[in-house]
């Protein structure tokens, strides 16, 4: 990880943008915070999120942002007008079909779905971004040198994802930088955790249908052992790839579903085993689903059952640009000083925002969440609490590391 600045090697932005941008988020800030609210109490799944989109389409356009929606969902805007670098900011719009257990006032009003992943703070601080750098353009349209480009992304929470829609869609046409972050809830409210190189690990998504022959469990050898062998494939296909594939990869192989029978003494015909695939090096990500589907078949071979197997390739690791790095760190240090950037480690999470760093450089960092003193909470869990300051504090970071970067000429990345 890098602290140090990175010296504009292009047209830089006068010396007080940034201090009037992160003014103008604070004035924001219980607009952002009842935004944040309305949209976790209105959380949408992958694919589904018009509401949360035409809400943050109203909001921008409002402010004069023209907005470009993307097919079904989604939607991105640019900032500026100036011919320099475009610098892309990038935030996800999707809930999960999880239950809300938060007991807050603003908890989800849609059954067995919640934003259990922040990504109502992610909504909200992009378009606090959006809100704050209008108001600061207002007063005069020349203190870009380049373009800043929101885009607010579906479908993140799925594999694989939103991202390579929305590219297709245009959202990255002449974008040399992109950032975000992303919400930690181990990190303390004002801490933003950030490292150079890999940051998430690579992601897949594995289904495996069984089919056999059932029968009455007295008679086991009469019949193809289905439960049996589903027992042998989630503890053996972990086990063996961890033997296969190089360990310094980190595979990881988690079941998250599991089904058969519905009798204790009936051996069923049926059933369906499924869970992720990760590792955090992408030379192994390239060979893993040959090896697994061999791997299944070789497991299941004496067993005689039949496998239909489903693999979903998601996503690479999140690998961080060293300069773009350094950008959002000097960015962090302007808004919070220096104790407000700390290390972070690499996780095996998957994250879409790595194709977009196929594209151009960038990075993400980790958005501390937890009230200093407070629990501890968890990712993807229906009791996940935010510590709100941590709305303003992303719209000010993000926006500082956009105005940072569009200072920068196009043969620095």
């Amino acid at each position: 990880m890098t602290n140090s600045r990175v010296a504009p090697v292009s047209t830089p932005v006068p010396n007080d943008v940034i201090p009037r941008f992160t003014a103008a988020v604070d004035r924001l800030a219980p607009e952002l915070i009842e935004v944040r609210r309305d949209l976790h109490a209105h959380p949408e799944l992958s694919w589904h999120e018009q509401r949360t989109t035409e809400l943050v389409a109203d909001r921008l356009r409002a402010a004069g942002v023209p907005v470009t929606l993307l097919p079904g969902s989604g939607l991105y805007a640019d900032l500026g007008h100036g011919t320099g670098p475009v610098v892309a900011l990038r935030a996800d719009l999707d809930a999960l079909p999880v239950t809300d257990r938060s007991g807050q006032p603003w908890a989800s009003t849609v059954d067995g779905v919640a934003h259990a992943c922040g990504h109502d703070v992610h909504t909200s601080a992009l378009l606090g971004v959006g809100l704050a750098l209008a108001a600061v353009l207002e007063e005069g349209s020349d203190l870009l040198p380049g373009r800043i480009r929101l885009i607010f992304q579906p479908a993140e929470e799925i594999m694989p994802g939103g991202a390579l829609m929305s590219i297709e869609a245009g959202v990255m046409e002449s974008v040399q930088q992109i950032y975000m972050v992303h919400c930690d809830p181990s990190l303390d409210v004002g801490k933003i955790g950030l490292r150079d190189g890999p940051l998430t690990g690579a992601a897949d998504s594995l289904a495996i249908e069984l089919s056999g022959k059932g029968g009455h469990t007295s008679r086991p050898h009469l019949t193809e052992d289905l439960t049996f062998a589903l027992g042998k494939l989630v503890t053996d296909l972990p086990a063996v790839l961890s033997r296969r594939l190089d360990p310094r990869a980190g595979v990881s192989v988690v079941w998250g579903m599991l089904h058969a029978g519905s009798a204790m003494n009936v051996i069923p015909s049926s059933g369906r085993l499924a869970g992720t695939v990760r590792m955090l090096d992408a030379v192994a990500w390239a060979e893993a689903e040959t090896l697994v589907r061999t791997t299944i078949d070789e497991l299941l071979a004496p067993y005689g059952v039949r496998a239909e197997i489903t693999y979903v390739r998601g996503v690479p690791p999140v690998v961080n640009e060293v300069r773009a790095t350094g950008v959002l760190g000097s960015a962090v240090t302007e808004v919070l000083g220096f104790e407000g950037l700390v290390a972070t480690a690499q996780s095996l999470g998957g994250e879409d925002f790595a194709w977009y760093l196929e594209r151009a450089a960038g990075a993400m960092a980790r958005l501390g969440t937890r009230t200093p003193g407070g629990p501890t909470y968890d990712l993807h869990q229906g009791d996940l609490v935010v510590d709100e300051d941590a709305v303003a504090i992303a719209a000010k970071v993000l926006g500082a590391t956009a105005l940072r970067g569009s200072e920068l000429a196009s043969d620095h990345f």
